[in-house]
């Protein structure tokens, strides 16, 4: 991976796109008088999902749950996760649910408690992934990862044509993957190509609550079944396997669906390390919405089926997004700037398919230019 800032967005024409979109944007929230924030319903949801995410281990302390429960007690501790990961502290950690950093920070934490790690995910996710979406080498999230590829400009192997059928199967295994390894991986790696800024005694810190927030989490849904809770570990181990199946299989999938589709763009920057095109146009050529009139969706992905509106403003909480997104769509139509689309999720998945089969079978890119 290249070093932070080595790409530049270059806007020879001066595009005015975004500039007005902003004006409208921040002109809604003083006309409607409400903040760019969390509000009431947000609140509710946060407390809906940790308790979702919490209460199956109660239950399981106050009832001597049957094996099969077991099972279904850690599916709903999935679901629940993923829904954490995508309402909850995806806002907080781009400082979209409170004005308040310290609140910000807290709620934050709610990743932590799944087994992740704040600082890691803000390095991939905030600066990496939302800076230079789709552009290989630099969009952590399109790095080949095993037996996948998720980009067109890297070498194709013989097995990445078969990639549409078994892609699904290593989405599950993409939460348990973070919680056992991918943390420790990120902290060399981050450090390594300078992504992390951080002096030695604060990575020092952070390496243990990596380390922390890892015990943290088997402690609740594997030690404490087992050994306080009297359940059999292998009951417990496989549910812990499936709760973060469900978790992996659903968090994957729908980002996938905002950047790895059929429709979207993957630039590659000149000779000078640029990208020729204004950053916020850039986005609107790399991200795609779906689903945009689901409500149940919407209420559970937090939003992330708005990836357009939340690309652009990512420090604006995510139920504000089906409000602004109609300011969004008649700037865009306005300035003709694409504002990419699937109005359903079996659409959204087709086009994700797509994309897979079309980076199993083309070229390098890098091989057929050099």
């Amino acid at each position: 991976m290249k070093l932070k800032g080595k790409i530049k967005f270059t806007n020879p024409e001066q595009n005015q796109f975004y500039n007005v979109l902003r004006k409208r944007v921040d002109q809604y929230f003083i006309d409607k008088k409400i903040s760019k924030h969390a509000n009431g319903a947000m609140i509710i949801k946060t407390v809906v999902l940790m308790l979702a995410y919490l209460l199956p281990l109660v239950y399981m302390a106050i009832n001597a749950a049957p094996q099969g429960v077991v099972y279904v007690l850690y599916t709903f501790i999935g679901l629940a996760l993923a829904g954490i990961g995508m309402s909850i502290m995806h806002d907080a950690n781009h400082g979209a649910y409170s004005s308040s950093d310290t609140v910000n920070k807290w709620v934050g934490l709610s990743l932590n408690l799944c087994g992740g790690n704040v600082t890691n995910w803000k390095l991939q996710h905030n600066i990496l992934h939302h800076t230079y979406t789709n552009i290989v080498h630099m969009d952590d999230d399109i790095a080949d990862r095993l037996v996948l590829k998720m980009n067109p400009h890297t070498a194709v192997k013989w097995y990445h044509a078969f990639q549409p059928i078994y892609a699904f199967f290593f989405y599950g295994l993409l939460t348990l993957y973070w919680v056992v390894a991918k943390d420790f991986v990120q902290f060399n790696q981050f450090i390594n190509n300078k992504v992390n800024t951080n002096t030695r005694s604060q990575n020092a810190r952070m390496f243990i609550g990596i380390i922390l927030a890892k015990l943290l989490h088997i402690g609740l849904f594997v030690l404490i079944p087992i050994f306080i809770l009297g359940y059999a570990a292998p009951t417990v181990l496989l549910g812990f396997i499936v709760m973060h199946f469900v978790a992996g299989f659903i968090l994957t999938l729908v980002f996938q669906l905002a950047h790895t589709v059929d429709e979207t763009s993957h630039p590659l920057p000149n000779d000078e390390g640029n990208i020729e095109n204004d950053w916020a146009i850039h986005q609107m050529n790399t991200t795609v919405n779906f689903s945009p009139d689901n409500a149940i969706l919407s209420w559970y992905v937090g939003g992330l089926n708005y990836q357009v509106e939340h690309h652009l403003f990512p420090r604006i909480c995510h139920v504000h997004y089906p409000a602004i997104a109609k300011i969004v769509q008649q700037t865009a139509l306005e300035f003709n700037v694409p504002y990419l689309q699937h109005n359903s999720f079996t659409g959204a998945v087709a086009s994700h398919v797509r994309a897979l089969q079309k980076f199993g079978k083309l070229p390098s890119l890098n091989e057929a230019i050099g």
